[in-house]
């Protein structure tokens, strides 16, 4: 029975849902039990930073008690994949958008605190004045005497404690 061009222009969000052909369904129900598999693998105190519903903060609670369970598991995660199916996931993807961001940060203050203990090393008592001119709560004898064993470990090329130590001072006071 062939479609005239008013069938076409007629569809509606509602029946476009039910063109979509079983693949396309199948696939979009894989995404989602892969993004309830991820959302379970996560430590509860990540659950806890991202909105969840009552349903899916329950849904977590038993696959927490279910955990050793495979097959059980398995099926649990179908189930909270359908309860993800009804739920509105933008904002759960921000939050988890957010704790990925902060990871990103932590690894960039890293980087800028190993840098900077680099340039301590290298450069001496300039660099010590520089960095004591901004960050006031540093103590000028201990951060000379923590570059100065820092930099006689770099010179054996035998960096141990006082490197370290010297990056943990700069971790708390920068």
């Amino acid at each position: 029975m062939p479609h005239s061009a008013n069938d076409i222009d007629a569809l509606t969000p509602e029946t476009e849902q039910e063109l979509k052909s079983k693949t396309e369904i199948k696939k979009e129900m894989h995404d989602l039990q892969d993004f309830a598999q991820s959302l379970v693998e996560m430590s509860k105190h990540q659950r806890s930073l991202i909105p969840l519903t009552d349903e899916l903060k329950e849904a977590m609670v038993v696959a927490d008690k279910i955990k050793n369970k495979h097959e059980a598991l398995r099926r649990h995660i179908r189930h909270i994949a359908k309860i993800l199916l009804e739920t509105d996931l933008s904002p759960i993807h921000q939050a988890i958008d957010v704790m990925a961001n902060k990871h990103q940060q932590a690894t960039s203050k890293f980087l800028r605190l190993e840098t900077l203990r680099d340039e301590l090393i290298a450069q001496g008592t300039h660099a010590i004045e520089a960095i004591l001119a901004e960050c006031s709560s540093m103590e000028r004898q201990k951060l000379r005497q923590l570059v100065r064993h820092a930099a006689k470990e770099v010179k054996t090329q035998k960096l141990g404690k006082h490197y370290r130590n010297l990056f943990t001072y700069l971790k708390e006071h920068v």
